[in-house]
C-alpha cells in the first residue's frame, strides 16, 4: 500500500474490538449467510444477486437504505488470508473508477478480536465526499457495530450447544 504518509489523506482506519475468537469473526465476514445479517448501518438490509468468496470472487448486493433508497454495492476479493487477513475492492459496481481498497486485518488477543478496517480511496476528494456526504465514518462505526452484536449472538448460540 506504499507510504503512509503519502496516503494519509485518501485513508479512512477504523478498528472495533470484537467479543468473540478470530476464527468466529472472520467467518461472519466471510459467509454470506452471515453477511447479510449484519451488513451496512444501522437500519441497512442487504440482497445478495451472487456471491463468491475467494480469491477474484465477487460480492454483488444492493443495500437497502431504512428511507427506501437502493444502492447497488461490487465487492471483488483479491487477497484472502485466513484468519487474519482479506484484502478487497469495493464499489458500486465492476470497474466503478470511484472504488476504493479495503484491507482487514483481524487479530486475535485472547477471547476478543480486534478487527482493523482500513480503507484507501483512489483521491483524497473521494475520501472527503465519502466522509461528507456518505457519513463513510459513522458508516463504518455502526456497520463495525452491527458485526460485534451479531458475533456475540453466535457465541451466545455455541453456548447453548
Amino acid at each position: 500500500m506504499g507510504n503512509e504518509q503519502e496516503t494519509a489523506d485518501r485513508e479512512i482506519v477504523l478498528s472495533r474490538v470484537v467479543n468473540g475468537p478470530r476464527d468466529l469473526v472472520f467467518q461472519a465476514f466471510t459467509e454470506v449467510r452471515h453477511l447479510s445479517r449484519w451488513w451496512g448501518p444501522a437500519g441497512f438490509t442487504t440482497t445478495t444477486s451472487a456471491f463468491a468468496f475467494r480469491e477474484g470472487g465477487e460480492w454483488e448486493f444492493t443495500m437497502h437504505g431504512p428511507d427506501g433508497t437502493d444502492y447497488p454495492e461490487w465487492i471483488q476479493w483479491r487477497v484472502i488470508a485466513p484468519p487474519e487477513r482479506i484484502e478487497l475492492v469495493h464499489g458500486a459496481f465492476r470497474d466503478d473508477p470511484e472504488s476504493f481498497e479495503q484491507v482487514l486485518t483481524f487479530t486475535a488477543n485472547g477471547d476478543t478480536t480486534e478487527l482493523e478496517m482500513r480503507t484507501l480511496f483512489p483521491t483524497k476528494a473521494l475520501r472527503d465526499r465519502a466522509v461528507q456526504r456518505f457519513g463513510a465514518i459513522e458508516g463504518g462505526r455502526q456497520t463495525l457495530g452491527r458485526l460485534a452484536e451479531y458475533v456475540t449472538g453466535m457465541t451466545e448460540k455455541e453456548g447453548e450447544n
